[in-house]
Formats: C-alpha cells, sequence, structure tokens
C-alpha cells in the first residue's frame, strides 16, 4: 500500500472519531459561537457542540460564575432561538434575572429535583431530545461510566450537553470532550459610568480533549462576549483595548 494511500485512511479514521465526538472540521455547517480565541483551543477550531463539557466548581462563589457563564454561553449558542433543559437540585440561578444579561428565561426549561440520582436522569432523557439545543446539568459527582453513557445519548441526538459539578469530592476521569473551570473577575466598568460593570471570568480550560488547554479573561456585553488578552486584563480594565470575538 502506498504511503498516501495509508495517511488517507488514518486521516479519514481521524475525521470519523472526531466526528463522533461532536467535532466537526470548519466549513461543514459549523459557525463561530462567540468565544474568540478559546475555540482555537479545540481541534480544527471548532468548539465541540455534539458533546459533553465538564464545568468544576470547588467555591460557592466561583459555581455563582460558571452559573452566569453557562447562561452567557447558552445565548450566543442559541442566538433566541431554540429551547434549552437546566437540571438541578440545588439551583441557584434565577430565571427573571436572566434578561439582565439579554437572555430571554422563557427559552430554558428549568428543572429541579430532589437528589443527585434524578437529575443525572433527568439529564440523559433530555439529550435524547433532538428538540433541544443544550442540556445543563448541576450535580456533585460524575464517574465515568457515567459520562460515557451521556456521551454515547449525544452521538445519537446532536443535542450539546453541559455538566456542572459544585463542590466535587475529585476530579476524576469522565469522557468529557473538555474541563472547564470558572472563576469570578471584577466588572468591566464602562468609563464614566457608575455601577459593577459588565460580568467578567476567568475561564479555563484544564483538559481539552485533542486540544491546548489554557486560560483566558472573558467579559459578557449587550454585543456579547468580549475577549482580554492576558497582558491587557493585567494592566487595566479599559474596553477599549478588548477585541470583540
Amino acid at each position: 500500500m502506498k504511503r498516501s494511500s495509508k495517511q488517507a485512511i488514518v486521516q479519514e479514521l481521524r475525521t470519523r472519531i472526531l466526528a463522533m465526538q461532536g467535532i466537526n472540521k470548519p466549513g461543514n455547517g459549523s459557525r463561530s459561537i462567540g468565544l474568540g480565541d478559546i475555540e482555537k483551543a479545540f481541534p480544527g477550531s471548532v468548539f465541540p457542540k455534539n458533546a459533553i463539557h465538564e464545568f468544576t466548581s470547588h467555591e460557592p462563589e466561583s459555581a455563582a460564575a460558571t452559573s452566569g457563564f453557562l447562561s452567557c454561553l447558552l445565548h450566543s449558542m442559541t442566538n433566541r432561538k431554540g429551547f434549552c433543559l437546566w437540571v438541578s437540585s440545588r439551583r441557584v440561578i434565577f430565571p427573571p434575572a436572566l434578561k439582565l444579561l439579554g437572555i430571554d428565561p422563557e427559552c430554558v426549561i428549568f428543572v429541579d429535583l430532589q437528589n443527585d440520582k434524578d437529575v443525572l436522569w433527568a439529564i440523559e432523557e433530555g439529550l435524547r431530545c433532538s428538540a433541544l439545543i443544550a442540556v445543563v446539568g448541576e450535580l456533585r459527582e460524575l464517574t465515568f461510566a457515567q459520562s460515557r453513557r451521556l456521551q454515547l445519548t449525544i452521538e445519537e441526538s446532536q443535542v450539546s450537553g453541559f455538566i456542572h459539578r459544585v463542590l466535587p469530592k475529585s476530579e476524576n476521569a469522565t469522557v468529557c470532550a473538555a474541563r472547564w473551570k470558572i472563576s469570578p473577575l471584577p466588572g468591566m466598568i464602562e468609563p464614566g459610568l457608575p455601577g459593577i460593570g459588565f460580568p467578567k471570568w476567568r475561564v479555563e480550560l484544564a483538559k481539552v480533549k485533542n486540544g491546548k488547554p489554557g486560560s483566558w479573561e472573558l467579559a459578557w456585553t449587550p454585543k456579547g462576549f468580549e475577549h482580554f488578552s492576558k497582558k491587557t486584563s493585567e494592566t487595566d480594565n479599559n474596553p477599549n483595548t478588548a477585541q470583540y470575538a
């Protein structure tokens, strides 16, 4: 077999495997969801929508920041079209407050359950529903087998899954496409205006399957996510030096 033929076979297998993980090549109907340089950390510089993303929060303030970031991420993904499911046993999101972020709370179905076992069941059932764009599930622990089961479900329905693990005992191995850690930062204040400013976070990709981990700083404005370079964020908070994602 010629070397070129072997390379073609390997490339085809790689493409199929990435597609099963929810990662497609640019130009195949994929579009940016506004995360800027963060999207470049994923294979092919494409955010894997048809996959499980794991968010971990070890402090209450990080959990609150993660919930806010997830809300904005859903808004950016759906573009006010379609519905999402949010399942939790200890929900801290106040739906009417989502309007302050430009998000329609009517587009998010909130399900409050008694324990994590029921939450996991509801997450899997939600991921089976191809009418949904994404499912957010808040729980404490997620085993490798459980994450694998959720990923297999997503491969059938093509629904995005976001698992927010709040105060987990440990960061065990899962099959998730990426492990995120969101930390709160002082708000981005517009010059000459009072108030606490727009929400801002430090976004860390601690683990990316077939990608490049990294850390970035993002703010959420009426125009969407605004990306800050590390140098800019450490020196000042001037929005004129930031670049829109």
